[in-house]
């Protein structure tokens, strides 16, 4: 563990010490909120095998200082999926496209290595960009079934297949 740099690594197995980490995972968020007033907060996610967990964590760390923006790293990575959220200032053009940039970097890096380009959030419309990449000639399967069940495109309309 110190091998890499590891300082300290938490693992609870009681409910209420787990529930204390979580907590201070969900408030870190709010930490940052507070801390950047004026700014929003753009939030991603992506999951890579667990194998390539310590690489994408490092690379995400490095291009969100490479880019200049006020960020961080969390998540419950246990299962490979990890979030990145940064801080912006959505007047401010070229920071704003940092901030594409550097989403696209981090999505592009877990596809890159067998991952997916979002654990849970996002997936119909913030990375609807990405399903075509993601998942090759499925995605043609895929779209051919929603429009089988959905001829008339009023389930979520919009969503996932944004190349209809």
């Amino acid at each position: 563990m110190n091998d890499f740099g590891c300082e300290e690594l938490q693992f609870e197995l009681d409910t209420k010490a787990q529930a204390r980490l979580w907590e201070v995972r969900h408030n870190l968020a709010y930490a940052f909120i507070h801390g950047s007033p004026g700014r929003k907060m753009m939030v991603t996610d992506v999951s890579v095998p667990l194998t390539e967990l310590a690489g994408a964590i490092q690379d995400t760390r490095n291009a969100i200082e490479k880019e200049g923006l006020d960020g961080a790293v969390l998540g419950h990575v246990g299962d490979g999926n990890y979030h990145a959220l940064f801080m912006i200032d959505m007047k401010d053009e070229q920071e704003v496209e940092r901030a594409k940039r550097l989403n696209e970097h981090i999505v592009r890096y877990a596809l890159a290595r067998g991952g997916t380009c979002t654990g849970e959030h996002g997936v119909g419309v913030g990375k609807a960009i990405y399903q075509r990449q993601e998942h090759g000639a499925a995605y043609e399967v895929m779209k051919a079934i929603k429009t089988a069940l959905d001829p008339n495109g009023i389930m979520n309309p919009g969503k996932i297949f944004i190349d209809s």
